[in-house]
């Protein structure tokens, strides 16, 4: 089965086919890239959609997110993030892998069908010219035989004439003769052409054209192999992703199945928790005889104990009772007074951890910064010392703000606890802020500092809740146990501590190691339990203790 043999008078159609070939290959090129297009749209749909869904950061949604099937929708949103790149790796694997190899496929392909058919032009072209030659030197034959017969003619007549001269016959023969010669060298140079003719137009249909359509057969199935192969790669670009993509479904169903419906409703009883108890029954009043109103003392009512009398709104007194009373819409106390003891301890506690935070950030940056300062004191050249006190200063500051608005809010949160050592009187006297003259201690328990409203109500100045922990808070400083040693190390020259922080050793003298060099050229080291600071890292050739961890501390 060969196009040379079977198609050998079929150019035109042949041109035609392989050149649908070619818009059908362009076809599969533009299918492929429109599929990478909508995958690289799709994908960015899905990323889209996944951050649209995702939690803004410190917005009240992000705390909702603390329950399971919330945690379990994010995961889902991630999950999804990852599937929409898995599409991403879908258009970038067809994109390189079919359409810029079929592109460039394709102008190969073009620039070879464009030489097998100019090969068969050329041959169709050399076939054609013999055939003009043949059919010329063929009509000269035909001409010159015939001019030949009616010389022929012309001679035998003149020749039978009586009255023609001797030499008017003569000159008829001559004619006639070279008449006939032409027709012979005629005849002769057409069976010549007409050989070679033969000749050719054998070569052209059993030679050239056969070998020319036999490569343009072979260019043709080239490029349906082509074709199959592309659509297997298009196959398999897909098949590739499909355990990745299953691995997000895969966490999509794990992170369904890590859903803790109790786990879900405890967190609910913890955010809404309120630590109030379910008011009590209501007494009967007797308005038969003449006696007060009165209120159950275990309703929840607003009394603050006995002796004191209701609070009047309009000349009659209200009871409120917590789960049914409105909250103030503005703004919300410092204290926290405005929430119910539970969700007040909570966000005391919130308060307290941020305020700690703040607190070790600021005393890292004074640390930084005096360490700066002794540097710039050891080595002038590196910058003013005195450039850095004001920054000291504003730090200091800023720390001794920050604790104590802690111990503020602690003082609070204490107290909501019910463990404020301002309870007790022998608490009082031991701060200093009262003396035997002050009269018994108020009572301060959450549900008497109600307010009519809903509301608490501060008793106690701020400034007496923070001096009453001041005196505890210092003595948790100044119970801090000293940094165990980590090595030892000796002094390689004599050094003259003469800046705050750091410590004069002797040449040669041995001491023991608290802190590493961290970057910045200093060494803390001890020599008792009194005498500790920084010395610098190249004075002193350091030993440290790998196995024994802490085993030295002086107490």
């Amino acid at each position: 089965m060969s196009w040379g043999t079977e198609l050998w008078d079929q150019f035109d159609n042949l041109e035609k086919h392989t050149q649908w070939g070619i818009d059908t290959l362009e076809k599969c090129i533009k299918f492929v890239k429109e599929r990478t297009e909508i995958e690289l749209s799709y994908a960015k749909q899905l990323r889209n959609l996944s951050k649209k869904y995702q939690p803004k950061k410190n917005s009240k949604e992000e705390e909702e997110y603390k329950y399971t099937s919330c945690k379990a929708f994010i995961s889902t949103l991630n999950e999804m993030n990852d599937y929409a790149g898995q599409h991403e790796v879908i258009s970038e694997n067809m994109a390189s892998q079919i359409i810029v190899d079929l592109a460039r496929y394709v102008q190969e392909l073009k620039q070879e069908r464009k030489s097998n058919f100019h090969d068969g032009r050329k041959a169709q072209q050399h076939i054609e010219t013999c055939w003009k030659q043949l059919e010329s030197s063929k009509r000269r034959f035909e001409r010159d035989c015939k001019e030949a017969d009616r010389a022929q003619q012309y001679f035998e007549k003149m020749d039978a004439d009586i009255n023609v001269t001797k030499a008017d016959v003569e000159k008829a023969r001559q004619q006639a003769q070279i008449r006939h010669q032409m027709a012979e060298d005629s005849k002769a140079d057409y069976s010549s052409i007409l050989q070679k003719f033969n000749h050719e137009q054998h070569e052209y249909y059993h030679t050239h054209i056969p070998n020319i359509f036999q490569k343009i057969q072979e260019m043709e199935e080239r490029r349906i192999v082509r074709i199959g192969e592309s659509m297997k790669t298009y196959a398999e670009v897909d098949r590739q992703v499909i355990p990745i993509i299953g691995k997000c479904l895969d966490g999509i169903v794990k992170a369904a199945e890590s859903i803790d419906q109790k786990n879900d409703s405890q967190l609910v009883i913890e955010a809404y928790k309120s630590g109030f108890e379910p008011p009590g029954d209501i007494e009967f009043e007797d308005y038969t005889q003449p006696m007060k109103r009165t209120v159950s003392d275990n309703s929840l009512s607003n009394s603050r104990g006995e002796g004191k009398p209701d609070l009047k709104f309009g000349g009659k007194s209200k009871g409120k009772l917590w789960p049914f009373i409105k909250k103030n819409k503005g703004a919300t106390p410092e204290d926290f007074s405005n929430l119910p003891p539970e969700q007040r301890r909570k966000k005391l506690q919130q308060k307290v951890d941020e305020l700690s935070k703040e607190i070790q950030k600021e005393m890292d940056q004074r640390d930084a910064i005096t360490k700066m300062k002794d540097v710039y004191l050891k080595n002038p050249q590196m910058g003013d010392p005195a450039s850095l006190d004001h920054k000291l200063a504003e730090v200091s500051q800023n720390i001794e703000k920050l604790r104590l608005e802690t111990q503020k809010f602690e003082a609070w949160l204490a107290e909501v606890e019910g463990r404020l050592p301002a309870r007790s009187e022998q608490a009082r006297r031991q701060s200093g802020l009262y003396d035997s003259q002050n009269p018994p201690t108020v009572n301060n328990c959450a549900q008497d500092r109600e307010s009519p409203d809903g509301s608490y109500t501060e008793e106690q100045s701020q400034e007496s809740e923070v001096k009453v922990l001041a005196t505890d808070f210092d003595d948790e400083f100044d119970d801090e146990e000293p940094l165990p040693a980590i090595g030892t190390c000796k002094a390689l020259y004599t050094f003259e501590g003469q800046n705050e922080g750091t410590i004069s050793v002797v040449e040669g003298e041995t001491l023991y190691v608290i802190e590493e060099d961290k970057g910045d050229g200093w060494t803390r080291i001890r020599r008792n339990e009194d005498e500790e600071g920084y010395v610098p890292t190249s004075y002193v050739e350091v030993y440290l203790d790998k196995n024994a961890k802490g085993a030295k501390t002086y107490i």
